[in-house]
C-alpha cells in the first residue's frame, strides 16, 4: 500500500500548493469483513475529488459528506460505516477523518524515504466510537523522525489511546530486462497494479521511455554495466530479452542481488539449460538466488496473448512475494486475508 500512500502525498501536496484543503480517510480498525482492510487510505479534497479509496466504491460517497465537518472546524474525528445493513455483506469501518496539509519539511523527508528505498511507519491513534475526540490523529515516522498529520502540536508520549501501526516497505518494484512488445505490456499492467517500473533495454537498442506506458525509468544498458544497487527483497525482475546469451548475461549481472522473484520467459528446457550454463560462471552463488528463480514465469491460467501472459507474471509475482499458494478463492476456507 506504500504506492497508495505516495499518490496521496503527491496529490494533498499538490492541491495544498493551489490553497485547496485536503482531508485524509484512514481506515482504522474493523469489525467482521471488508473489501478493504484497515490501513487502507484515500484522501479527499475541498472541491469534492477524491484520491485512492477505502473500499469497493461503496463508502466514498459516505467519507465524502463526513469530511465537511473537517474541512470546517479543522478537527478530526471518527466516522463508522456499518456495511452489514447497507451491504448485506462486510462489517464496520471505522474510519479516521483528519486535516492534511503536508508542509515542505514532511515532504522533502518523505520522497528522499522513497528515493533510498527505506521503510517508514503510519500510526493512527483512534477511539472506537464516532465524533471528535482529543489526541486522535496519524504521524507519520520516517526514521526518527515524527511527522504529525493533523495535529502539530500532539506529544505522542500523553496519548493514552488504541493505535493502528502500519510498517510501509518501500514501494514495489519491477525490473522488465527486454524491450519488445510482451514487455510493453508487462510494463502497462505492472504499472496498473501500482509498482514502480523500470525498462531495461540492450545498449543498442533504438527504443525510448515512450514505448513503455507507466514506466518510471528506461536504462539501456549492456549486462556488465547494469546497475544493481537498488535491487531489494522488495524488487521483482523478468527476463524477456528473447535472447538466450543476453538473458544469461543478465542473469549473472543479477548474481549478487537479492530480489524476491526473477522470472525467465520460455519452456522449461531453456530455463534449464540457462540455470545450467550460470552456474558454470556462477559456482558459488547463494541457494537464495535459485530459488527465486521462477521459469517458465508466470502461473498456469491458460494464457496465450501477450496481455493474457503479463497477467499470468504479475499474478505469479504477488502470489510469491505474499508467501501464497494460488488456488480459487471459492476453494478456500476461512478468511481471505491473513491478517
Amino acid at each position: 500500500m506504500t504506492h497508495e500512500f505516495k499518490s496521496i502525498v503527491q496529490q494533498a501536496s499538490l492541491a495544498n500548493n493551489k490553497g485547496i484543503k485536503t482531508v485524509l480517510a484512514s481506515v482504522v480498525d474493523l469489525d467482521g469483513s471488508s473489501y478493504r482492510r484497515p490501513g487502507v487510505r484515500m484522501l479527499v479534497l475541498e472541491n469534492g475529488n477524491m484520491v485512492g479509496a477505502v473500499s469497493g466504491g461503496c463508502v466514498e460517497k459516505e467519507v465524502l459528506l463526513q469530511s465537511e465537518s473537517v474541512f470546517k472546524t479543522g478537527n478530526a474525528k471518527i466516522m463508522t460505516y456499518d456495511g452489514r445493513y447497507r451491504l448485506g455483506c462486510e462489517g464496520v469501518l471505522y474510519i479516521l477523518l483528519e486535516f492534511f496539509q503536508p508542509d515542505e519539511k514532511f515532504t522533502s523527508f518523505f520522497f528522499n524515504c522513497l528515493e533510498n528505498r527505506e521503510p517508514f511507519e503510519l500510526l493512527s491513534f483512534y477511539k472506537r466510537e464516532e465524533g471528535i475526540h482529543p489526541n486522535i490523529g496519524t504521524h507519520v515516522k520516517i526514521n526518527d523522525k515524527l511527522f504529525s498529520v493533523s495535529d502539530k502540536e500532539m506529544k505522542l508520549e500523553t496519548v493514552k489511546l488504541p493505535k493502528f501501526k502500519q510498517t510501509m516497505p518501500p514501494c514495489f518494484k519491477l525490473i522488465i530486462i527486454g524491450a519488445e512488445h510482451d514487455a510493453v505490456q508487462l510494463c502497462k499492467y505492472g504499472a496498473l497494479t501500482g509498482w514502480e517500473i523500470t525498462v531495461v533495454s540492450g545498449a543498442s537498442e533504438t527504443k525510448s521511455i515512450d514505448n513503455f506506458p507507466g514506466a518510471n525509468h528506461f536504462i539501456s544498458s549492456s549486462p556488465e554495466n547494469l546497475d544493481i544497487k537498488n535491487i531489494d527483497n522488495q524488487t521483482a525482475v523478468v527476463l524477456m530479452t528473447h535472447n538466450f546469451a543476453n538473458d544469461l548475461r543478465f542473469l549473472v549481472a543479477l548474481q549478487n542481488t537479492k530480489p524476491t522473484y526473477i522470472g525467465l520467459l520460455g519452456p522449461t528446457k531453456r530455463r534449464d539449460d540457462l540455470i545450467s550454463q550460470f552456474l558454470e560462471y556462477c559456482p558459488d552463488v547463494d541457494y537464495g538466488f535459485l530459488d527465486s528463480i521462477h521459469g517458465p514465469a508466470g502461473l498456469d491460467i491458460g494464457s496465450e496473448t501477450p496481455q493474457e501472459i503479463a497477467v499470468s507474471i504479475i499474478s505469479e509475482i504477488l502470489a510469491y512475494s505474499r508467501h501464497r499458494a494460488p488456488i480459487s478463492l471459492s476453494k478456500k476456507t476461512g478468511k481471505i486475508h491473513s491478517k
